[in-house]
C-alpha cells in the first residue's frame, strides 16, 4: 500500500478523524492566550478595532507564507497553484479569513465577550446545516441535529455568565460576529469542494497569504499600529502563524475526505481547550469547575452522536 493510500485511509478512520481534529482544535484553543498575550505585548487596546486587524493580517500573511514553504519542502517540490485555482483561493480567502476575521473583530468590539464566544460557537452548528441544507454534501438527520444541539450546549455552559448576557441584539455588534460565524460556516463547504480540485495546503497557504495581506491594508488604511516589537513578540507571533498554517492544512484534508459533519462537530472542543489554556498561561479561573465538566460532558456528547450517523 502507498503512503499517500495509507494516509489517506488513517484520514478518514474514526480514530484518524479524532485525533487531527482535536490537535487542530487544541491549536485553536491556544490562540485565545497567545492572541491575549500578543495585544499587551503589540501595545493593542481593548478598543483598537484597527490594530487587532493589521495584527491578524501580518499573522494570516506569515502563516500562508509557512504552510506554503513546509508544504513545498514535505512534498519535495514547490507548491504552485493551479491556474484554474486562482478564483478558489481568492473566493476562499475573501470568506474565510477577510470576511471572517474582520467582522469578528468589529463585532468584538460592540459586545460582550460571553456573547461573542457563544454566538461564535454556534459556527459548527451552522457549518453543518449548510452542508447539509445548502451544499447538499450529506443528510440531515434527527441524530445528527440532536448532537449539534448538545455540543453547542456545552460552548453555552462553558460561557455563560448572567452579567455577559445584557443588552439588546445590533448589528454592528451580536449581527457582526454572526456573520463571522456564517463566513466560518460557508468556508468549510468550500473547502470540502475547492479540495476535490486543488491541493488543501496549497488552497490553505496561498488564500491566507491574499486574505492576509488584504487585512494588513485595511488595518493600516484604518490607522493601526503595531509596538513593542522584540524576540520574545516575533516569536509569539510566529507561533500564531504556525497555528493557522498548521491546523487549517490539516483541516482542510480531514473536509476533503470526510463529511463535514463529522469533522466539524469537533470545533465544540475549541472553548473548552482555550478556557483550559488560558487558565494555565493567564490564571483566568472562570468557569473552571463543575462548567468545565459539564461541558466537557456535552461536546463529547454531541460529537458521539453525529459520528454514530451513517453516510
Amino acid at each position: 500500500m502507498s503512503t499517500n493510500a495509507v494516509k489517506d485511509k488513517f484520514v478518514t478512520k474514526p480514530l484518524g478523524i479524532g485525533l487531527l481534529a482535536c490537535l487542530c482544535c487544541f491549536l485553536w484553543g491556544s490562540a485565545t492566550p497567545a492572541i491575549k498575550i500578543g495585544y499587551e505585548w503589540f501595545g493593542i487596546g481593548a478598543g483598537d478595532v484597527a490594530s487587532r486587524i493589521l495584527f491578524a493580517g501580518v499573522r494570516f500573511t506569515l502563516a500562508g507564507i509557512l504552510a506554503v514553504l513546509f508544504g513545498s519542502i514535505i512534498a519535495g517540490k514547490k507548491l504552485i497553484p493551479q491556474k484554474s485555482s486562482w478564483g478558489m483561493i481568492c473566493k476562499l480567502g475573501m470568506v474565510q479569513t477577510v470576511f471572517q476575521y474582520i467582522f469578528f473583530y468589529m463585532g468584538l468590539a460592540y459586545t460582550t465577550g460571553v456573547k461573542s464566544a457563544i454566538i461564535n460557537g454556534s459556527q459548527t452548528f451552522i457549518a453543518i446545516m449548510i452542508a447539509c441544507l445548502i451544499f447538499k454534501y450529506e443528510k440531515l438527520t434527527v441524530q445528527k441535529f440532536l448532537g449539534c444541539i448538545i455540543g453547542f450546549a456545552g460552548v453555552v455552559v462553558i460561557n455563560y455568565d448572567p452579567s455577559g448576557l445584557t443588552g439588546g441584539f445590533t448589528f454592528k455588534g451580536e449581527g457582526a460576529i454572526l456573520i463571522a460565524a456564517i463566513a466560518y460556516a460557508f468556508s468549510s463547504a468550500l473547502v470540502k469542494q475547492y479540495s476535490q480540485k486543488e491541493n488543501p495546503v496549497v488552497l490553505s497557504g496561498y488564500q491566507f497569504i491574499f486574505g492576509g495581506i488584504i487585512m494588513t491594508i485595511c488595518g493600516f488604511i484604518m490607522g493601526g499600529q503595531l509596538s513593542g516589537w522584540c524576540v520574545k513578540s516575533v516569536i509569539l507571533l510566529i507561533y500564531l502563524a504556525l497555528i493557522s498554517s498548521v491546523a487549517y492544512s490539516v483541516w482542510g484534508i480531514l473536509l476533503k475526505h470526510n463529511p463535514i459533519g463529522k469533522v466539524s462537530v469537533y470545533s465544540f472542543t475549541n472553548p473548552l481547550f482555550s478556557v483550559i489554556l488560558s487558565f494555565i498561561f493567564l490564571g483566568e479561573s472562570s468557569n473552571f469547575g463543575l462548567e468545565l465538566i459539564i461541558a466537557l460532558f456535552l461536546v463529547c456528547g454531541g460529537i458521539y452522536l453525529v459520528n454514530r450517523v451513517k453516510e
